[in-house]
């Protein structure tokens, strides 16, 4: 059984005992979290698809770690203009533990 939520403004495809990273949430570590917005449960061949969400569906998953992703790095250059610039970014990252999907 799998199911595609939406969290953090981007949409996951996610299976019981799966672990992945999502956009920081304000939750502590070890602690179970429900997500509400899910938008699609399928089971095999068959699938249900919300308009825009499934009622009644839920995704229980634990907070495993936070954390920062690797460095993006930006360089700016404006060639015979003598401009450069150096910018970094490091968006951090909550990683979860789906437990289970209710449908």
């Amino acid at each position: 059984m799998y199911a595609v939520i939406k969290t953090g403004g981007k949409q996951y495809r996610v299976a019981a005992g799966e672990k992945i990273k999502v956009e920081q949430i304000a939750a502590d570590v070890g602690q179970e979290i429900v997500i509400d917005q899910v938008l699609a449960v399928g089971n095999g061949a068959e699938i249900k698809v919300g308009a825009p969400l499934v009622s009644g569906a839920s995704v229980k998953a634990t907070v495993v770690a936070h954390g920062k992703h690797d460095k993006v790095h930006i360089f700016k250059m404006r060639r015979r203009k003598h401009y450069q610039k150096r910018q970094g970014h490091r968006q951090q990252f909550t990683e979860l533990q789906i437990v289970a999907i209710a449908a």
